[in-house]
């Protein structure tokens, strides 16, 4: 059985994402910690955050279920989701990519996404909650 092409592959998807979204280096995300105006969005799943824990105070909100945590009007919703800018961050930065994507699709505009996600985070020595 041979595959049908894609009309668009996650190399393509990342490539406009990126053309639209913000993303912060983590020299950057470092220095929005502790910032009021500011929440830090772990989008990855509950075992990689058991693994290797997550950024102090960052709100969970798996990449699954983030337009519904997102949205006011769901039930699932998440106010720490709103009137803050949100930085987004998963294992390396590609899911994190087309979350923001997302969340800027949906009309959320102060979004972006820290490069290289929680593994360069780790790589810089920044702070890690277990």
């Amino acid at each position: 059985m041979t595959a049908t092409p894609l009309r668009k592959g996650f190399k393509q998807m990342l490539a406009e994402a990126n053309a639209r979204i913000e993303t912060i280096d983590v020299q950057h995300a470092l220095r929005l910690v502790g910032d009021p105006n500011v929440q830090f969005v772990d989008i990855r799943e509950a075992h990689e955050i058991a693994q290797s824990g997550t950024l102090p105070g960052a709100v969970h909100a798996p990449r699954g279920f983030l337009e519904f945590m997102a949205d006011p009007e769901c039930p699932m919703h998440k106010r720490e989701l709103a009137g803050r800018k949100l930085v987004l961050f998963c294992a390396s930065g590609g899911r994190s990519t087309l979350a923001a994507k997302t969340l800027l699709d949906m009309g959320i505009e102060d979004v972006c996404h820290v490069a290289g996600g929680i593994a360069a985070w780790s790589a810089a020595g920044g702070p890690i909650e277990k």
